[in-house]
């Protein structure tokens, strides 16, 4: 049995306790909302705090509300995320997205500002300390070379959270909040393509609110490839999402994949192409094909890595696919 490491927890019940806390323990210290992330990777020793500052008490932290945009609280469940009616009618994207989450347990769980923050993964990673051991430690965790490329300077782990595409292609933005102040970034910049220094937010900030524009007619759609779709980490994550005239041509368009690389991969060339024209099975397929290409998914996830890139072209058009029918 895998146990916990040693550690101090404290449960503040408001933002500013939790921030507070945060900045009197600094580097000894993590967030920690739903744990579902967490605290099997300290578990397995990838992250050992000698302090846990719990966000589950804080209510301010739960909730959706409809205003001039959709504002999630960073807290609110998977659950609550793809249970809202809201969400399902003006962005069924990011309601689907939270609904394919691993299972019905983590998603009671688990919450959409920890999904937005799920660390990086990778084989050579996500394996008990004995296992690691043993092979040798990687670039991401005590080691030295990258297992999957040990000519690189860098780390390849591969961003798998299901909700960030989505977000990002929706051009959402997040709230930082941190003892120092506050901030507002877009989704997008919330990412590093950095399999270690993933995300683009310091470690004393904690993400308190996902921030969506009008859906002003945007359609929007979310598709996962996994193994097992009862519970895997998504391969190949394709969030589209569209906003047409009233000719029914294509005003503005957003292609993010997941699953392919160390944060969400904008497919910029693909939704130029969709941009004045209508959906049709010619332009889907140009769509598909300039999306395939950017796609560089190494061999440290589930599958073979040349198998997830042909399906990007697939997933692509079958998201395109999908949104024309709505």
């Amino acid at each position: 049995m895998l146990r916990l490491p040693p550690f101090e927890y404290h449960a503040p019940r408001s933002i500013e306790q939790a921030v507070n806390l945060g900045a009197e323990h600094g580097t000894a210290a993590m967030f920690v909302a739903g744990g579902t992330d967490l605290y099997p990777n300290m578990k397995r020793r990838q992250f050992t705090p000698q302090v846990l500052i719990g966000l589950n008490g804080v209510e301010e932290l739960r909730g959706i509300s409809n205003g001039d945009g959709i504002t999630i609280r960073a807290g609110t469940t998977l659950h609550q995320v793809s249970n809202s009616p809201l969400l399902q009618t003006q962005y069924p994207a990011l309601a689907t997205a939270a609904k394919l989450v691993s299972t019905p347990q983590l998603r009671a769980m688990g919450t959409l500002g920890g999904n937005l923050c799920l660390d990086t993964r990778c084989n050579y990673y996500n394996q008990e300390f004995s296992w690691r051991q043993a092979l040798g430690f990687c670039m991401k965790k005590d080691g030295e070379i990258c297992m999957v490329a040990p000519g690189s300077s860098r780390c390849w782990a591969v961003s798998s959270t299901d909700c960030a595409p989505v977000v990002v292609a929706l051009e959402g933005r997040v709230r930082l909040v941190s003892a120092r102040g506050e901030r507002v970034i877009a989704a997008s910049d919330l990412y590093r393509d950095d399999g270690i220094e993933y995300l683009g937010k310091a470690r004393d900030e904690i993400v308190t609110e996902i921030l969506l524009p009008p859906a002003d007619g945007t359609k929007s759609v979310y598709l996962k490839l996994r193994r097992r779709d009862s519970f895997d980490f998504p391969i190949l994550g394709v969030a589209a999402a569209l906003r047409l005239a009233s000719n029914g041509e294509i005003e503005s368009a957003r292609i993010v994949l997941g699953g392919v690389g160390s944060r969400p991969l904008e497919c910029v060339d693909s939704a130029r192409l969709l941009i004045g024209q209508k959906l049709s099975h010619k332009v889907i397929g140009a769509a598909a094909e300039a999306a395939w290409r950017p796609a560089r998914p190494l061999d440290n996830t589930d599958s073979t890595h040349s198998y997830r890139k042909k399906m990007a072209r697939v997933y692509v058009a079958r998201a395109l696919g999908a949104l024309s029918e709505q």
